[in-house]
This record gives structure tokens, sequence and C-alpha cells, in this order.
């Protein structure tokens, strides 16, 4: 299949816009990316996007009309559909259907992470902590020999994990969750991811700097038990 002109409408941290990046680079398609700010966002943004959200895909068609995709699960879907490359579902409709599952999962993880990030308050963190350590236990349960998701074929999953465990590559070098001290299996796949050339290139190399400087816009508690 031809490839489309593809344009990523992205955000520095945003973790649904780092599940397009990574996709697009395991397919090796090239794209432009433009980054806005969300907090002062630009009136051509809104004016495409339906949810004021990130991430977006515009796609240039043939005869130069464009369309906007929005939502990342079905962004990842788009490509994997009619991008060549690497295949990141499986190809037996079931184990398709669970892997869709865990990444739905892996959303409500976000979920829990944007409590523990931006809270002000310890018993609410805490509370977060546990939630985070509970769903982890439950993926845990799930993994195989790895060294992804799916064992050694990288997936969507895959994906979707990847920019949850890079929160706590700066959450963790400020205070140790230790979420994942008696998970092996967990930790084990996020050193796999972090090591992936379409998870690292997903981000700016500045995105520490960014991320911290976010926390500290929040006042977050993490900040507060920094050793």
């Amino acid at each position: 299949m031809t490839q489309q002109a593809l344009t990523l409408v992205s955000h520095l941290l945003c973790p649904y816009v780092q599940r397009a990046a990574i996709a697009l680079h395991e397919k090796n398609v090239p794209f432009e990316r433009v980054v806005i700010d969300l907090a002062n966002k630009p009136q051509w943004f809104l004016d495409i996007s339906p949810l004021g959200k990130v991430p977006l895909l515009k796609v240039r068609r043939p005869d130069g009309s464009e369309a906007v995709l929005f939502e990342s699960n079905v962004i990842c879907e788009y490509l994997e559909e009619t991008q060549p490359g690497a295949r990141l579902h499986p190809e037996d409709p079931l184990t398709r259907a669970e892997h869709r599952a865990w990444m739905e999962f892996g959303s409500a993880i976000l979920g829990d992470l944007w409590g523990y990030e931006t809270t002000q308050d310890a018993v609410v963190f805490e509370q977060k902590r546990l939630a985070l350590l509970a769903k982890f236990q439950r993926v845990e349960a799930a993994l195989g020999e790895g060294p992804y998701f799916a064992g050694s074929s990288f997936s969507l999953v895959d994906a979707v994990f990847a920019p949850v465990f890079r929160y706590f590559e700066v959450f963790d070098a400020i205070h140790d969750s230790h979420i994942f001290d008696a998970l092996p299996k967990v930790d084990a796949w996020r050193k796999a991811l972090a090591g992936r050339p379409s998870v690292r290139n997903a981000v700016v190399p500045e995105y520490p700097q960014h991320l911290m400087e976010f926390l500290r816009r929040h006042q977050a508690h993490l900040l507060t038990l920094a050793a």
C-alpha cells in the first residue's frame, strides 16, 4: 500500500502521543511531528480536535484532502491496518482481542498515575501507589517469558505500557515507590522496553526535565519525598 503523508500532533509529555510515535517508529514510517502547548491550545488545533486532546494524526490523502484521526488506540489500529513493516497485533482473533483488552488496562493504569503524580495529598498519594501496585500485580500474573508482553514479538501492548514505565524512570529517581520490588517479570519487561529504539525516540531527550517541571508546577507530593 502506498504510504500517505502523516503528521502527528503532539505534546511533550503525553503518554498517549508516545503510543502512536512508538507504532510509527516500529513500522519505520516517515512522519512529521508538531508539538503544541496544551495549556495554550492554538485555534487551528481546537478547530480539528473534537475532544481538544492529543494525539491527532493528520493523514494526507492522494487527492490532497486531509483526514484527522483522534484517540491513540484508534490511531495505532489505523497504522496497523494501513502501514507496512512489522505486525504489531497477533494474527489470531482471540489473542488480538486479549491484546486490545490489555491495552485498555494500560489506560486504566494511566488514570491512577495521574493522581500519583499530581496530588499534593499524602493520603491520596499512598492510595494511588497501592492501586498501581495492585494493577501491576495483575500484569505480573499475565506475563510470560518475555522480553516483551507476547514473548519475543513487540506488540501494541508494549507500545501502550512503555510510556507508563517511562514515568517511573523519573519518579523512582526522586523517591523509590517499591512498586516493582516483588514483580520480577514486570521489572524485566520495563527494562527491555526502555532499551528499545522506538521507545527512546518517542520523546525528546529533555523529557525528564520537562516532567520535573510539570511536577513542580503541580507542587506534587512526590517532590516532598526526595531524599
